[in-house]
């Protein structure tokens, strides 16, 4: 037999692993975010529950290559954190900031203050009245002495205040705003200052690229400049999609924050591109609609022509964040992969969303080149 002789399923086996190696080499020599971001920004990105609990292995790599930046997604929200009146449970916040702390990584505790996902003793009194202000503001401030002293010099910063105003820029009328009125906001900050005096506090909400609540935050911002409470930035959810924000607009909010002498952070983001159930959606986290075969389009996979509109609208807003990264201090993307995003559950459970750049196998999308390809664009 001639040994010499070519073996055509020898050939196949070469020419696969050779194609191997050399994906596994381009790989190799590709940035990785926050290495491509390294004079921008921090890249972060959320932790849930299953990630902090060891569940999630795959995501965990991901997250220890690609970002230096962590949020826990619910884990610091006071129904989490602080379930009934005498119990706290840290459990998966340690988790988290001991991971952060093993990996240097920045840490953004989210979130003090919020109308939703707090729950319903907080706000009532004897007999199940509504609290009197003098209670609600006591334990206002005993929430927030304890979680932010827990974690003194550990947090970097904190979203102190998170949705406090409706999209026309006026204060929403929630119970904190009923029950104590509008210095439940100063109090917030100043009480987080207190508890930690190096950590930055921040004003977090959606839809910051719209003029109406552009104002508003403004105003509301300036007036406690004005009264000298301590706030030290802006998030800007980036729960976007598609078509908007306008580019123009979300410029023009990033200016206005950053003219307030703030940092500007990108919090939350991620990009809806499925069907709208509703055209109001807002954030109100309580919608479930029913799932309709029309609202979750692509349930296995995302087609090609979608990748490349996903792809290209991430590089565009990557380049208009690249181009005032003397401002933004912070790009946070809510999840780490497809699989773990919470559009998929919101605001219809079920579906298959796509929003980020790794899809639910941990694999990088073109979204993810064009991210990276954006990252070349500061002027």
């Amino acid at each position: 037999m001639d040994r010499r002789r070519s073996d055509p399923v020898n050939h196949l086996f070469l020419a696969t692993l050779t194609g191997i190696l050399i994906n596994v080499c381009c790989a190799g020599d590709q940035p990785t975010l926050k290495e491509a971001f390294k004079d921008h920004f921090l890249m972060g990105t959320a932790l849930n529950e299953a990630q902090l609990a060891g569940r999630d292995a795959k995501s965990m790599a991901l997250v220890e290559k690609h970002f230096n930046s962590l949020t826990p997604e619910n884990q610091l929200k006071w129904e989490k954190v602080h379930p009934r009146p005498t119990v706290y449970d840290f459990t998966l916040a340690d988790s988290l900031v001991a991971y952060g702390a093993r990996h240097q990584m920045h840490i953004a505790g989210h979130v003090l203050v919020w109308h939703n996902q707090t729950p319903g003793w907080v706000f009532k009194g004897k007999s199940g009245k509504p609290a009197s202000r003098k209670v609600l503001l006591r334990r206002l401030k005993e929430h927030i002495m304890t979680v932010v002293g827990r974690y003194k010099g550990r947090i970097d910063g904190w979203d102190v205040l998170n949705e406090a105003l409706e999209d026309n820029g006026q204060l929403k009328q929630s119970q904190w705003m009923q029950i104590i009125g509008e210095d439940y906001i100063r109090k917030s900050f100043e009480w987080a200052h207190e508890a930690d005096p190096e950590a930055e506090l921040y004003y977090n909400d959606f839809n910051m690229w719209r003029p109406d609540k552009r104002q508003g935050v403004v105003r509301m911002v300036s007036n406690l400049q004005a009264e000298g409470v301590p706030i030290h930035g802006i998030g800007m959810q980036g729960h976007w999609g598609l078509d908007y924000p306008p580019l123009d607009e979300l410029e023009a909010s990033i200016r206005a924050y950053a003219d307030l002498g703030l940092k500007v952070m990108i919090t939350e983001l991620d990009m809806d591109i499925l069907p709208l159930p509703s055209e109001d959606l807002g954030a109100r986290i309580t919608l479930d609609f029913k799932l309709r075969k029309e609202l979750n389009p692509w349930p296995e996979a995302l087609p090609d022509s979608m990748q490349i509109q996903l792809a290209d609208r991430y590089q565009e807003l990557f380049q208009l964040l690249a181009r005032y990264s003397d401002v933004i201090s912070r790009v946070t993307f809510w999840g780490v992969h497809d699989g773990a995003s919470w559009r998929n559950h919101w605001p219809v459970r079920g579906r298959s969303a796509y929003p980020l750049l790794f899809d639910d196998s941990c694999q990088p999308k073109p979204a993810f080149e064009a991210v990276i390809k954006a990252a070349g664009s500061k002027n």
